[in-house]
């Protein structure tokens, strides 16, 4: 497994506690993920051994070079003992920096791997795959929970190395000098360690594993309060909100205390026994001073004495992260699990498996997302027809090529192979052949004319979109959402499918820009949908949705978004084709802003700007969902005339989707959808 895939593990099963259930989770490939890789690791290591280590000798030279000075000799005596307080001083501030600095780029460069795989495991899942999702909880997830997966390296494995590294040579260089208070030192740094786990593992165990799951429940609220302020208020419902909101962030106060009261006491008995080796040292050297009127077989000098009586206080300093790398250690556990488990582990049968023709040529790519081992087969149950058995079980994330495609010979690193202005991609043995083009086995795309730059995506040709008897079911879902339906757009075609509300229209859109599986037939020029990658099928059809997306930026870069190429010039002459040319002069021009998802234009304008944009795209086929949802009748009248006309003038083919009535004279054909029960 690469070191930039993460797990792809089972929901937990956990208790209200947060507390682990056995055979839940299995952490450790993001674990492996989050903790640097050796060679970029070691040089913060070094630097923290030597740290710490240049600390403990700077206390030992200090203490000997005070009782020594003390005896006033000569000043040679001491020359080495100065240099060698400030060599350390300097030393421990020089290694302390370099440690920061290695430790924290090695470790933020580790998160930007967990959340890229965090992110690709997402993508083939959205937006379908994610309705369930809460949105405030994914988000903790994805920040909050990622960023806390830098302690592994930071707060649990360097500290804990470095301290063992340290208190070893410590103890060692006391038993050089007295064995017996080596040996005390060594029981000290034992109970400790025992006893400060111990006492954080019964005050904050429980508040530790609960704090990530706390704050994604705070961050929920918060945002659903946000979010629908305006409805709260108006019904009278903000205040109960509030309570919630109030609740979630007592519990993860509650949390919070209870880790700082752990975090407390086992510091509290690290400087207890820090204090009591110190006390036993020094009952056990004074008596072997070298004072001539006993004879030892041990025996100690002044200076040697302050040496093996202060270093232990230098040494519990280096130490004491023991304890509390345990408590960051369940933390991290906590995170990441949360992270593990942040979206579906699998993709549902519903979803369309999710590939490139680009990266799936590339057999020797590695995969990216959450990969942790053997991985179920993806179900090869689908019909001739290309419609695919319900019930069949999800198929793993990340797939590296797709469903029945292998690696075309001398196919571009970016972009597939050309063949005179066709796509050729490999042939999926057992399609249907009904009117696919075959040449010497494999399935031949009709090109799409500029999409490799960026620019329009049309061909002269002409595409012809046909469905029959499609059925569409969502994740999860016990039925089919829509089912049964029938239709051909050609070139030119206006089509009108109608329906009431929760007919299933806005379904049928989703799967035909192939967000959604279907059964039964959907051909884009005669091959089955299933056949064509989606970022080549998705250039020929294109979804302007009922609410479409707009960008906290300008009205020129919520266009760019579809062409980045286009002039201003041509970004004027699309507004004007969808009647918003004297709307934009008013406004003060293209750089006129249109707030935070469309908050400072009404529903019309920003229906019209994502027309917009879809015109700007240049979609062969046009799929437009309920453009009249968000404005008055008269309102949205107009817009679906003027959406239709501005379609037509480009003998484009569109498929409209509206429960309104729409004038015969604007379109072609109808199909309407049944009501369902």
């Amino acid at each position: 497994m690469s070191r930039t895939e993460l797990p792809r593990t089972e929901l937990p099963r956990a208790d209200d506690s947060g507390a682990d259930v056995p055979g839940a989770v299995d952490l450790r490939p993001v674990l492996r993920l989050a903790q640097p890789g050796f060679r970029r690791f070691l040089p913060g290591l070094l630097a923290g051994v030597l740290s710490a280590g240049f600390g403990v000798g700077l206390l030992a030279v200090s203490a000997w070079l005070i009782t020594r000075a003390a005896e006033m000799p000569p000043i040679l005596y001491l020359s080495m003992a100065v240099v060698g307080v400030r060599a350390f001083a300097l030393g421990r501030a020089v290694f302390r920096y370099l440690e920061r600095l290695a430790s924290h780029d090695a470790a933020f460069r580790q998160l930007t791997d967990v959340r890229l795989g965090l992110l690709a495991r997402m993508m083939p899942l959205a937006p379908a795959g994610l309705t369930r999702t809460r949105r405030g909880d994914l988000l903790t997830r994805l920040v909050r929970d990622v960023d806390d997966l830098q302690d592994l390296p930071l707060r649990v494995v360097q500290p804990v190395v470095t301290a063992v590294i340290v208190a070893v040579l410590a103890v060692a260089g006391v038993a050089l000098l007295h064995p017996m208070a080596a040996a005390c030192l060594a029981a000290g740094l034992v109970l400790a360690a025992l006893l400060g786990t111990g006492s954080a593992s019964i005050l904050a165990a429980v508040s530790e594993r609960r704090l990530a799951p706390l704050r994604g429940e705070l961050t929920e609220e918060v945002l659903e309060t946000v979010q629908n302020l305006d409805v709260l208020s108006a019904f009278g419902a903000l205040g109960g909100r509030l309570d919630r909101v109030r609740d979630a962030d007592a519990r993860l106060r509650r949390a919070t205390l209870g880790r700082s009261l752990g975090m407390g006491v086992q510091a509290a008995i690290v400087a207890l026994f820090a204090g009591l080796v110190t006390v036993a040292t020094l009952v056990i050297g004074i008596p072997a001073l070298d004072t001539g009127a006993t004879a030892q077989s041990w025996t100690l000098t002044g200076p040697a004495l302050a040496v093996i009586v202060l270093v232990p206080m230098a040494v519990f300093e280096v130490f004491a992260v023991m304890p509390a790398a345990l408590g960051a250690w369940r933390q991290v556990r906590s995170s990441a699990r949360r992270v593990a488990t942040a979206v579906p582990t699998g993709v549902p049968a519903e979803i369309p498996s999710e590939y490139s023709a680009e990266r799936d040529t590339d057999e020797s790519q590695p995969a990216q997302g959450f990969e942790t081992g053997p991985t179920s087969p993806v179900p090869n149950d689908a019909p001739a027809s290309g419609g695919r058995a319900r019930g069949s079980a999800a198929r793993p994330l990340s797939q590296r090529k797709g469903e029945g495609f292998s690696r075309v010979e001398g196919a571009e690193v970016r972009g597939s192979s050309r063949n005179r202005g066709v796509e050729v991609f490999p042939r999926v043995e057992g399609a249907d052949e009904e009117g696919s083009s075959r040449n010497r086995g494999v399935e031949v795309f009709p090109r799409v004319e500029g999409s490799d730059e960026g620019g329009s995506s049309r061909n002269p040709t002409g595409h012809v979109l046909e469905l029959a008897d499609v059925a569409v079911r969502w994740p999860g879902a016990g039925s089919d959402a829509v089912s049964g339906v029938s239709l051909r757009l050609a070139p030119g075609d206006r089509v009108h499918l109608a329906g009431p509300s929760g007919s299933g229209k806005s379904t049928v859109a989703m799967a035909l820009v192939r967000f959604l599986e279907y059964t039964g037939s959907y051909r884009l020029d005669g091959i089955e949908a299933r056949e064509w990658p989606h970022d080549r099928l998705r250039k020929v059809v294109g979804l302007c949705q009922q609410d479409p997306w707009l960008f906290d930026e300008s009205i020129r870069q919520n266009l760019l978004f579809a062409r980045d190429t286009a002039t201003d010039d041509d970004l004027i002459e699309v507004l004007e084709r969808v009647g918003l040319g004297e709307w934009l002069a008013e406004r003060g021009g293209l750089e006129a802003r249109v707030g935070e998802r469309g908050a400072l234009v009404s529903g019309g304008q920003a229906q019209r700007i994502a027309l917009a944009r879809a015109l700007l795209a240049d979609f062969e086929i046009l799929v437009i969902d309920e453009p009249t949802a968000n404005v008055d009748r008269e309102t949205g009248e107009r817009l679906i005339r003027d959406i239709l006309t501005a379609a037509a003038d480009d003998a484009r083919a569109v498929l409209l989707i509206s429960h309104t009535p729409v004038p015969s004279d604007l379109v072609t054909a109808r199909v309407t959808l049944p009501a369902r029960g």
